[in-house]
């Protein structure tokens, strides 16, 4: 996954200062994300699950409310099938936004992550696979939707 993020980065990086800082902060996110399994002890694991979770939040919102709606834009404007594919890919990214406000719902303080620690093994697991998953689909919709007009809109 981190490995994907580099390749994101290098393909589009320096391209569109907006994408360059989103995929900064895509790849901060996953690196606590690693992080937070490298961890012993309680409290150690708690600071670090409290910063993941405070990044993918970040994350979560840039993406929705600035990055979408400038490739949606960018769809509209240049009208040659883009918009077509960001109605198709977009409602699968959404899909993945729930289990992750789920999984920041359920570790966001020292108190939950206390009541929940029994479950994070598994529910790392289980956005791990999320954020691959909606990883993969937004760099589709980099590649597709900005990359293609990138002469028109720099």
């Amino acid at each position: 996954m981190l490995e994907n993020c580099k390749t994101a980065q290098e393909r589009w990086g320096g391209r569109h200062e907006m994408i360059d800082r989103w995929l900064a902060d895509r790849k901060a996110t996953l690196i606590t994300f690693f992080d937070i399994q490298g961890k012993e002890g309680e409290e150690v694991v708690s600071s670090t699950l409290k910063e993941f979770c405070q990044r993918l939040m970040d994350y979560l919102s840039e993406g929705h409310f600035e990055i979408y709606e400038q490739l949606f834009r960018e769809a509209k404007e240049f009208d040659d099938g883009g918009l077509l594919l960001a109605k198709e890919l977009y409602p699968k990214i959404d899909s993945t936004t729930q289990l992750m406000l789920d999984f920041n719902d359920k570790y966001a303080t020292a108190e939950h992550i206390r009541e929940n620690i029994t479950d994070l093994h598994e529910d790392l697991s289980n956005l791990g696979e999320k954020l691959t998953e909606r990883f993969d689909l937004e760099d589709q919709l980099i590649e597709n939707l900005h990359n293609v007009h990138q002469g028109a809109v720099d």
